[in-house]
């Protein structure tokens, strides 16, 4: 059974949230939606005079997205506990994300191994693929480092 969520059920808060809203949800699947802000930071500097939201954010949006999935999943990120990737792959770009656009944010829970959650994320805006990639969060300990968890 999943627990009720909303984008502060992840430790990430502004300028650094890349959820506006959460469609849905259940235990294998979230939709968020987040709206790429013109006046948005990264856009003043990526590029100037053609604005193109860097796909480092992109996946980003995927990453929180799946870690409201976890957090649905585990009851939430306690005070020292955060949403750590433990790997990204096969990231896609199809389409550039510009000022002012709407994005929706699918991911979906592939697979849970011992605390590792396989997921898949996909962007859209306006129904037309913008990005996707597979990726491995889990929920560690504030003090803990990824090369901890690695081994």
């Amino acid at each position: 059974m999943t627990q009720e969520l909303s984008p502060t059920s992840i430790p990430h808060r502004p300028p650094f949230l890349f959820v506006d809203e959460i469609v849905e949800h259940d235990d294998k699947r979230i939709v968020t939606r987040w709206y790429a802000e013109p006046a948005a930071e990264f856009f003043r500097g990526h590029y100037p005079g053609r604005p193109v939201m860097p796909g480092v954010l992109l996946c980003e949006c995927c990453f929180q997205a799946g870690a409201l999935l976890i957090a649905g999943r585990v009851g939430g990120f306690e005070a020292d506990g955060v949403p750590v990737i433990t790997r990204i792959q096969d990231a896609r770009f199809k389409r550039m994300v510009t000022p002012g656009q709407h994005l929706q944010i699918e991911v979906t829970l592939d697979d849970e191994l011992e605390g590792a959650f396989y997921m898949t994320g996909r962007i859209t805006s306006e129904g037309q693929a913008v990005m996707r990639t597979s990726f491995v969060g889990m929920r560690v300990p504030a003090t803990e480092s990824v090369a901890e968890i690695n081994g």
